[in-house]
């Protein structure tokens, strides 16, 4: 069953769900400290033992336009580009303000309007508590980031198009709800032989797998013994 410390009542780590029992990107913990995330399966089933990462963001939903607003609104008003909108894209998701006025700040999403078509005006409201802390006008520009933990996929070969989030600990069907562990000890698969107390990172040479670090690759943990190719080892994860 995998019964986590906290939260309370949580959805065991061996288990899932069609039903989203915890907000994306929950923190759960173990009694030996391990920590967990909460997650949203993409549109294929996850495979155990594999690095996982965020579904790749959307281009076309990047510097987008805002509607003019004010100081403690809670609301951002845009223009989405040539891609369209899922329901519930970016729930819990981020709209970081990239051009002044406003630079440098960043704001929780509460909701999305629903499926939208490209080009459509949507209007996003703020997580409860959050507001704009410095006026939006039409200088300025918003991107969105869907909520990492919404739709997440294995990692693929060469060149991940998002960021690792954390290791598979069981088959979770696509479109299920679940658990990834994102700190502490748990089983991966290996390419290549790294050597023990090596540093890993992602991408590799095989889809979901993480291998000796090579340059700028995301680093993911440590290796606890000596790499077996193809084999699911001991990595102490620290992506949280």
């Amino acid at each position: 069953m995998g019964q986590l410390k906290y939260p309370a009542g949580s959805q065991p780590v061996f288990s899932t769900s069609v039903d989203q029992k915890h907000p994306l990107g929950a923190r759960g913990e173990d009694i030996f400290g391990r920590t967990f995330r909460y997650c949203l399966v993409g549109a294929v089933d996850l495979v155990v033992g594999n690095a996982i990462q965020a579904a790749a963001q959307q281009a076309n939903h990047q510097q987008r336009t805002p509607v003019a607003a004010a100081i403690d609104d809670d609301l951002i008003d845009i223009s989405i580009g040539a891609t369209a909108i899922t329901a519930r894209d970016y729930e819990a998701g981020m709209a970081v303000i990239d051009t002044t006025p406003g630079v440098g700040y960043s704001y929780p999403i509460r909701t999305d309007p629903g499926a939208l078509s490209s080009a459509a005006s949507v209007q996003f409201t703020l997580a409860a508590g959050w507001d704009i802390e410095i006026a939006l006008t039409t200088t300025s520009r918003v991107s969105l980031y869907a909520n990492p933990y919404s739709r997440v996929i294995q990692t693929p070969v060469t060149t991940l198009t998002n960021v690792c989030v954390g290791v598979a600990l069981m088959l979770l069907d696509d479109a299920d709800y679940g658990w990834l562990g994102t700190h502490g000890c748990f089983s991966t698969l290996i390419d290549g032989t790294p050597a023990v107390a090596n540093s890993v990172s992602v991408p590799a040479a095989v889809a979901g797998g993480v291998a000796i670090n090579s340059g700028t690759l995301q680093i993911v943990g440590t290796m606890m013994d000596t790499g077996v190719d193809t084999l699911n080892q001991g990595v102490f994860w620290t992506v949280d």
